[in-house]
C-alpha cells in the first residue's frame, strides 16, 4: 500500500541523513507552488483545461450554482451576480462574526445553504460540495492569495501555526519537519513540497478524484500515526488558515493537479 512508505517516514528521513531537530519557516523569496515539484507531463495536465480532470467538478459546480434548492427555492445565482465570486476563495478561511471563529469555503457554502436556501448541508468530500467549492475557487485562479489579512484571524492563525510546528503521533513528527526542513527531498518516491495550499480542491492522481485540503491534512496526520480530527474540526480550519497565510501573495491554481 502507498501508506507503507508514508508510515515509515521517520526511518526514511533518518536513513537519508535528514535532520529532524529544528523547523525553520521558508523565506518568502524561496516559496514554491507544489506544481513546480511535478513532472512536466503532470504540469501540462494541470495547465490544460481540456485535460485537467478537476474541470469536470467545476462544470458540475456551475450547474449546482444555478440550480434552485431547499425550502426557499433559491439558487446561489439568485443572490450572487455573475463574477461576484472572483477573488472570494483567495480570502478563505475567513472570520465569521456570528460564530466568532474562522470558517473555510466548504463551511461557508453550507452556512449559505442552511441559512439562505433552507437546504440540508452537503457532506464533506461529497461530489456536490467539492463541485461547488471548485467552481467558486476556480474563479480566483491566477489571483494572489489574501487569506489571513483580517486582524480577527490572528489568534486562530497562531493556533494553526502551533499545530503545524507540533510534533505528534507515534513517529513524533511535525508538519514542519517535512515541509519546512526537508522540502525538495524524496519520500517514498515522491517530492516533499512546501505545503502551500494554492490549488484546493485538487485532483490527485493517487485519489483518482478531486479532494479538499482537509482530506489531505487528515491523510498526513494518519501517516505519522497521530489521532486525526473530524472534518470541519476547528483545529483543521485553523491549520488551513495558517497554511493559506504562508501562501499569501502566491497565485491561486484551483483546480490544481498533484501526483
Amino acid at each position: 500500500m502507498r501508506w507503507a512508505g508514508t508510515i515509515a517516514t521517520a526511518s526514511l528521513l533518518i536513513a537519508a541523513g535528514i535532520p529532524l531537530l529544528l523547523a525553520a519557516e521558508i523565506p518568502q523569496a524561496a516559496r514554491r507552488s507544489g506544481a513546480s515539484f511535478m513532472s512536466p507531463d503532470n504540469q501540462a495536465i494541470q495547465n490544460d483545461d481540456t485535460a485537467n480532470p478537476g474541470m469536470l467538478w467545476v462544470l458540475d459546480g456551475e450547474a449546482l450554482w444555478k440550480a434552485k434548492t431547499g425550502a426557499a427555492g433559491k439558487s446561489c445565482a439568485d443572490c450572487h451576480s455573475d463574477g461576484s465570486m472572483r477573488g472570494v476563495a483567495a480570502s478563505y478561511p475567513a472570520y465569521d462574526k456570528t460564530l466568532a471563529r474562522p470558517v473555510d469555503l466548504e463551511q461557508r457554502i453550507n452556512l449559505c445553504r442552511t441559512g439562505h436556501q433552507q437546504a440540508t448541508p452537503l457532506a464533506y468530500e461529497s461530489r456536490d460540495l467539492l463541485a461547488l467549492t471548485a467552481f467558486i475557487a476556480q474563479q480566483s485562479r491566477g489571483m494572489p492569495i489574501e487569506a489571513g489579512a483580517d486582524p480577527m484571524l490572528e489568534p486562530f492563525a497562531a493556533k494553526g501555526r502551533d499545530l503545524f510546528m507540533r510534533r505528534q503521533g507515534q513517529l513524533n513528527l511535525s508538519c514542519a519537519n517535512c515541509h519546512d526542513d526537508n522540502w525538495d527531498r524524496r519520500l517514498a518516491g515522491s517530492a516533499v513540497t512546501q505545503a502551500h495550499p494554492t490549488g484546493y480542491p485538487i485532483y490527485r492522481l493517487e485519489w483518482q478524484s478531486l479532494g479538499s485540503l482537509q482530506r489531505r491534512l487528515r491523510a498526513c496526520i494518519f501517516g505519522i500515526r497521530a489521532q486525526s480530527y473530524d472534518f470541519g474540526a476547528p483545529e483543521l480550519v485553523e491549520l488551513e488558515l495558517y497554511l493559506m497565510t504562508r501562501a499569501r501573495g502566491m497565485p491561486a491554481e484551483t483546480p490544481a493537479v498533484r501526483p
